[in-house]
């Protein structure tokens, strides 16, 4: 489906960036937070990847009881982390139907919301890009200057 291949060149775009921020994030830094009420490093991570996989695999069973899910790392290096997840998502997004991208999902418990699932994936994709500007300024913060563009050129 030629929605699905669009879609998926598109989050690797963003992601492949955040993937090149978190491999300059040291390990002594991942408890790294700009403010006191920020998430830290690992956190902000964490939650970008655990995230995006939550909301496509709603979208895959259109049960929204799967949104909050917790994803444990076990593995002590954040980058193999989200790189894992990175690749778990794209072998869901690359599996959608276009029977699930016209489900309603009834998210009214999570976000206060019904929508399509088509929908769910720009909110995720939204979510990503968000996280991922505050993600630019932790690592330049870390004192890292030589960052990659906003987008990848795949």
């Amino acid at each position: 489906m030629k929605a699905i291949e669009s879609y998926t060149k598109y989050f690797l775009a963003h992601r492949e960036v955040t993937l090149e921020l978190v491999k300059k994030i040291e390990q002594e830094n991942y408890s790294y937070q700009p403010t006191p009420t920020s998430m830290t490093a690992e956190k902000l991570v964490a939650h970008m990847a655990v995230s995006f996989y939550s909301f496509v695999s709603v979208v895959k069973g259109g049960d929204a009881s799967t949104m909050r899910q917790s994803i444990n790392r076990s593995d002590s290096n954040l980058y193999d982390f989200a790189k894992d997840l990175t690749n778990q998502t794209v072998e869901i997004i690359q599996s959608l139907t276009e029977e699930e991208l016209n489900t309603i999902i009834d998210l009214t418990n999570s976000l206060g919301i019904k929508v399509k699932g088509s929908r769910l994936l720009q909110i995720a994709m939204d979510h990503e890009i968000h996280h991922k500007g505050s993600l630019f300024v932790y690592v330049r913060e870390m004192g890292h200057t030589d960052l990659p563009m906003f987008v990848s050129k795949g």
